[in-house]
């Protein structure tokens, strides 16, 4: 992935406040972009935690190439209803597969409200942090392109999903942002007092990542990981 010439259009990106789009933002400012990042806003358990790391992320960044950060609402709780997403409790362990963090719907549910305020802004292209090993049907280039073809033909707006990050690993996304502030990224199910809490199945992804790159994993967790061990 070559730096390019710095582009004059906005581009716009889906940010979450986890590692893989805030390595993705990163990414973007140094191939050039002016970058729009967009938050949505679901109601789910770690909502707050994300929205002050993407804030953090950003503010630690040496560009003036972001724009604020748009937050848009798609609450979500009259939808997922005692879902572990909106409740926190039974939330998928640290033993898990990544099938089980599955939320149903929320790719669609997202991607039409912050491709609409694209459209009426005038950008064109929505960045996504979706990786090779996304196992989910609403991640795949069929699902995407398949999405904007029915935007345009509802409302005649084109708006582009681009996925930089879809042939790379999790292991090769964390090493091309191994010198961001990754400590500042947020990506937990059940954060306890607005901590990472250490025991689900995102905190151990998060663990087992961060931890094979040179500077380890800085994150504070409550109850530290039990993956830690095995790997120190």
């Amino acid at each position: 992935m070559k730096d390019r010439e710095p582009a004059t259009e906005t581009i716009a990106l889906m940010m979450s406040g986890g590692l893989d789009s805030a390595i993705l933002l990163g990414h973007l400012l140094k191939q050039g972009f002016q970058v729009q990042p967009i938050y949505i806003t679901t109601g789910c358990v770690w909502q707050a935690a994300e929205q002050r790391a993407i804030q953090s992320f950003i503010r630690k960044l040496p560009s003036n190439s972001v724009d604020p950060l748009v937050e848009l609402d798609m609450p979500l709780a009259d939808l997922y209803g005692e879902h572990w997403s909106m409740t926190g409790k039974g939330v998928p362990s640290q033993e898990t597969l990544d099938e089980a963090v599955f939320l149903w719907g929320r790719n669609p549910l997202l991607l039409v409200k912050a491709m609409l305020w694209c459209a009426t802004q005038g950008i064109s292209q929505l960045n996504m942090a979706t990786l090779e090993s996304n196992p989910f049907a609403d991640a795949t280039p069929t699902f995407f392109q398949q999405f904007e073809q029915s935007l345009k033909t509802a409302t005649g707006a084109s708006v582009k999903v681009v996925v930089p990050f879809a042939n790379l690993s999790k292991q090769q996304v964390l090493e091309l942002g191994a010198d961001l502030p990754l400590h500042l990224t947020f990506s937990c199910l059940a954060p306890i007092d607005g901590m990472h809490c250490g025991i689900c199945n995102k905190c151990a992804e998060r663990t087992l990542g961060l931890q094979a790159l040179p500077a380890g994993d800085p994150t504070s967790y409550a109850e530290q990981p039990a993956l830690v061990d095995q790997l120190s």
